[in-house]
Order: C-alpha cells, then structure tokens, then sequence
C-alpha cells in the first residue's frame, strides 16, 4: 500500500487539486471570501507540488501531465466563477482584463480540442509564468491590495495562449508532455 502512495503522489495530490474545486465553489456561494482566498493559496501549493515531485522522483506520466491539465481548467474555471459571486462589482470594473484573461486560457484549449478532439497539455514556460503572475494578481485585486499586477497578469496570459496555439497549429499530434516553448518546437521542426 505504500508503495503505491509513493508511487503515485504527484497524481493523488492533483487529484486533491480537482476536488478544491468544488470547495472553493462552495465557499463563494456561500460568500467566504477569506476562507476561500486560503484554500485557493493551498490548491495552488498543490499545483506547484504535484509537477515538482513527479520530476523529483521520476514519476512524470502522461497520466500526471492530464491530471495537472485537467486540475488547472477546473480551478480556473472555479476561480473565474467564483471571483463573479463574490466580488461583481470588481469583475465589472475590470471586466476588460477580466475576458482578455479568461479567453487566453480558454481559446487554446477549444482549438486543442478542435484539433486533436482531446486536452492539449503543454505546460509552457509562459503558461507556467502567466498562471503564477494571474494568481498572485487574482489575489492582490480581491484582497483590495493592488490592481495594477492584473493588468500586467493579462499581457502575459495574451502572449502564453498565443504560444498554445501556435504550438497546436504546428504540430501534428496532440502532446501531453512538457514543451518547453514554442522555440523548442521550431527547432524540433527544423531536425
């Protein structure tokens, strides 16, 4: 039994990451805006943990890889969700940055699925720095700290989706492991 824990922790931890999904919902229908900031700072902890255990102990899978994807569309999809129930007058204010961030998270995956009828699951270096820099951002902007990072967050979420893209575009099949950029996939082209 431990050796199955063992050998299978960086997926149980992101399957503890799809279960704070409907935490999370919970919380904010039910307005628990400081209850819910923590538990989204934890599910986020997870997400870091459960990518730098499966390379630390050579666990990395394509299982793994769709987890984490999977992970990330409902805690994001639950973080967009949640921020309209409990602060909809800052989602108004900052409705702009607000649809240029959902549609740079959302647009690479419909072509993805349009493409290859599956998740596409990069996890770009981009991806990886937009996503910290949104929920740092998403944090700062709810907690009435600082709005100006959100600004920033949604540049960089532009830039990430358009390299999802265009590495779906180049490519032939659907990948479900790490691409570092969409440089990595020139140069893999050029070979």
């Amino acid at each position: 039994m431990l050796k199955f824990f063992y050998n299978h922790l960086p997926n149980l931890i992101s399957g503890i990451r799809i279960l704070m999904a409907p935490v999370l919902l919970f919380l904010a229908i039910n307005q628990q805006a400081v209850l819910f900031i923590a538990v989204l700072l934890f599910t986020e902890f997870t997400d870091v943990l459960d990518g730098y255990l499966a390379r630390r102990m050579n666990l990395v899978s394509e299982l793994g890889a769709q987890l984490d994807s999977w992970g990330d569309f409902f805690i994001y999809s639950t973080m967009a969700i949640s921020a309209w129930l409990l602060w909809p007058d800052i989602i108004f204010r900052e409705k702009i940055y607000v649809i240029i961030i959902v549609c740079s998270f959302t647009l690479p995956v419909l072509i993805g699925l349009i493409k290859f009828k599956k998740l596409t699951s990069y996890h770009t270096l981009s991806v990886k720095f937009a996503v910290a820099i949104t929920i740092v951002s998403y944090i700062l902007l709810f907690t009435d700290l600082a709005a100006w990072p959100f600004k920033l967050a949604a540049l960089c979420c532009v830039y990430a989706g358009i390299e999802q893209i265009l590495i779906t575009l180049m490519t032939h099949q659907a990948k479900t492991v790490d691409i570092k950029s969409i440089w990595h996939v020139l140069n893999a082209n050029k070979n």
